[in-house]
């Protein structure tokens, strides 16, 4: 059984689950004209796995993850020049157990939870030792405790 929000859930239950149903609502986010040097400040938390850019719309631009900067990397570079869409994303409605499987096998931890028109949603994020999901109200202690 793995945790998720709180509770605990079978097998069964996780099989009939979605990925909005433990996506993280609160992920941290850049705006389209932030650089290199405010992705470079968020990914100094080591929590932090992927960096989501958002429109002021709220549509999902890029995701980003600290391979995809170059060391070479001006700090007043857009970080619009980095990151992909591809591979990174998942639909809110998709089965929550085809998207672990898939995180698994591609040993990736985030996906960003977009909807039908690419809007952000939230952050599926898999826990490090893989028993279940990061939630709301683990992030909000985690942050109270710095």
């Amino acid at each position: 059984m793995s945790s998720v929000t709180g509770r605990s859930m079978t097998y069964e239950s996780a099989v009939r689950s979605r990925v909005a149903d433990v996506m993280v609502t609160c992920p941290k986010t850049l705006g389209p004209l932030s650089r290199v040097d405010d992705l470079r400040a968020l990914f100094s938390d080591d929590h932090v796995h992927m960096a989501l850019v958002v429109n002021s719309d709220g549509r999902l631009i890029t995701t980003i993850e600290r391979p995809d900067i170059p060391e070479a990397a001006y700090n007043s570079a857009a970080v619009t020049e980095f990151g992909t869409l591809v591979g990174r994303t998942v639909q809110a409605s998709y089965p929550l157990d085809a998207a672990t499987t898939a995180m698994r096998f591609e040993a990736r931890r985030r996906l960003a939870v977009v909807d039908d028109f690419g809007r952000l949603l939230g952050l599926l994020c898999l826990k490090r030792d893989g028993t279940g999901y990061c939630s709301n109200e683990g992030i909000r202690a985690r942050a109270d405790e710095r």
